[in-house]
């Protein structure tokens, strides 16, 4: 029985290690990654899957688990020295032979050393919560419309990946001999004769955290965070509001002592300019946007605002083509508004999809307005003025007349 058990094993275990992800793939390390690498990977991507940002989601809960996993091996020098030389077969081998590390630790437990608190995100009895922090990211009308998705970088506190938040390079924190650990002192001051005052100060020996270390880490000073960009994805839904504000949650200020708070940003519209590439240099970069409508001011010739026979192409944000047009003999009135449904803003529903293909779309409203010549040569006036009192008289309108105010001086009255 032992030695079809023995055979078994030598069976399954060549099996398990062709399914397992590669552990320097799945955390996106070189396998010369140095130690701080490895730990950054580690505090990126545990926050990103953590089951309660992706909640319901059994594979980014899988992916959590599989890449606290990863950590665990490679961080250790013995475990990462035979995973490098065997891979996943004898790494299972050695945990068959009883080796120090079993892969059965529970994640939570290793999400809590990292970020402190219980090892979950939000809010949880007598956890402290960090500040939230607040940013502002620009971006053209031209994503607001087609929706995108955006990477952006800010600087912010860490807890430090290279001590795991202890300040101490070789990992030993001790308690504070002047405090006691209790973060402050109490110190008695006599004012008179048998009258004293207690007054109680943060401890300076340790700068109140109660904790004290012999060997500071090499990158943070001892200080146990330290300052770093850090990079999210923002999705610009289609037809999203300036001024909306996003929440990342826990994504805020870092620290041992308290649970991350939020991360804010302010999404808002830049100002527009034609860019370098060819989709952004379309005539919609200059749209105005009103809530759902879009708005764009075309200008007209005096010939073409009268006598009509004119078409223009207008190119939407998006590349398509907008046409406007009159018909010969079809007047335009200076400042007249021509609304065009379904060429606005996509309507933003947070409840469905932007892929859905079921879009609502508001209305653009193409503004005319009509330029007048500054001049004309002596023939064309001639022939304009003979013209309009020819009209005028046929027509017999009287616009000062029909106004019904008295005449100040003579005039000729046109159409």
């Amino acid at each position: 029985m032992l030695f079809w058990s023995s055979l078994l094993v030598l069976f399954i275990l060549p099996s398990i290690a062709l399914c397992a992800e590669d552990f320097y793939k799945l955390l996106g390390l070189d396998r010369d990654a140095s130690d701080r690498e490895i730990k950054k990977a580690y505090r990126t991507l545990s926050k990103k899957f953590h089951p309660d940002k992706n909640p319901n989601n059994e594979d980014s809960h899988t992916k959590f688990v599989s890449i606290a996993e990863a950590y665990e091996v490679l961080i250790e020098p013995q475990t990462r020295k035979i995973y490098d030389q065997y891979g996943h077969e004898g790494l299972a081998q050695h945990q068959q032979g009883g080796g120090g590390h079993q892969g059965h630790h529970d994640p939570f437990d290793l999400f809590s050393r990292f970020f402190g608190g219980s090892g979950h995100f939000g809010h949880h009895g007598g956890e402290r919560r960090g500040p939230t922090m607040e940013a502002q990211i620009d971006v053209p009308l031209r994503d607001f419309y087609m929706g995108k998705e955006m990477q952006f970088t800010i600087e912010k506190q860490a807890i430090c990946s290279s001590c795991e938040g202890t300040g101490s390079d070789d990992g030993v924190v001790d308690e504070c001999s002047v405090c006691s650990g209790r973060g402050h002192r109490v110190q008695r001051h006599m004012l008179a004769p048998g009258i004293f005052q207690q007054v109680q100060s943060v401890c300076d020996a340790c700068g109140g955290k109660g904790k004290t270390v012999h060997n500071p880490c090499t990158v943070c000073h001892g200080a146990r965070v330290v300052r770093e960009p850090e990079t999210h994805t923002l999705d610009i839904e289609k037809g999203m509001p300036r001024g909306v504000r996003v929440t990342f949650e826990n994504e805020g200020d870092e620290s041992p002592d308290w649970v991350a708070g939020d991360l804010i940003v302010n999404v808002q519209e830049l100002d527009p300019s034609l860019g370098e590439e060819d989709h952004e240099k379309t005539d919609g970069t200059f749209f105005r946007r009103r809530g759902n409508d879009l708005f764009w001011t075309e200008v007209l010739s005096l010939r073409e605002a009268w006598m009509g026979s004119w078409q223009r192409n207008i190119t939407h944000l998006d590349g398509h083509i907008v046409q406007l047009s009159r018909p010969r003999g079809k007047v335009v009135q200076p400042n007249a508004v021509e609304v065009i449904s379904g060429e606005g803003m996509p309507i933003w529903n947070n409840d469905r999809s932007n892929d859905s293909g079921d879009e609502e779309y508001g209305a653009l409203n193409v503004e005319y307005v009509v330029i007048l010549p500054d001049t004309m040569a002596s023939g064309m006036e001639k022939d304009f003025w003979n013209m309009w009192e020819k009209w005028r008289k046929k027509l017999a309108v009287n616009l000062w007349d029909d106004s019904g105010r008295s005449k100040a001086a003579p005039i000729h009255n046109e159409l």
